[in-house]
């Protein structure tokens, strides 16, 4: 008498190899998702706006007109790095929580 593996109703390998494929096909989904999710952040009290998108691509910077001081450029770049960085860590942390999300997937195995 063979013993029944509870959860496994058979199939074995070529069962676990579908279910892999369709984990790979749902990561590639939210993974593209997220790419092409974009995302705003600020500095300077909304002086400076970045975009960016979930690949860290800059899509657009907004500057409002006070903040183009010719005499002070470096506070300028200084913001737009801010809000850089703050743009792209949420692009980042958008990423992670999906990743974390298919942790909770069972795997076959």
């Amino acid at each position: 008498m063979k013993a029944r593996i509870p959860g496994n109703q058979g199939g074995g390998r070529a069962a676990m190899m579908k279910r892999l494929e369709e984990m790979q096909a749902q990561m590639e989904a939210k993974q593209q998702e997220v790419e092409q999710t974009e995302f705003t952040a600020s500095a300077g009290g909304g002086a400076v706006e970045v975009v960016v998108n979930g690949a860290h691509e800059v899509k657009q910077i907004h500057l409002q007109p006070d903040v183009v001081d010719p005499e002070d450029v470096e506070m300028l770049s200084d913001l737009i790095i801010a809000a850089l960085n703050e743009a792209n860590r949420k692009a980042e942390d958008a990423m992670n929580q999906v990743m974390e999300g298919l942790k909770g997937l069972n795997l076959p195995f």
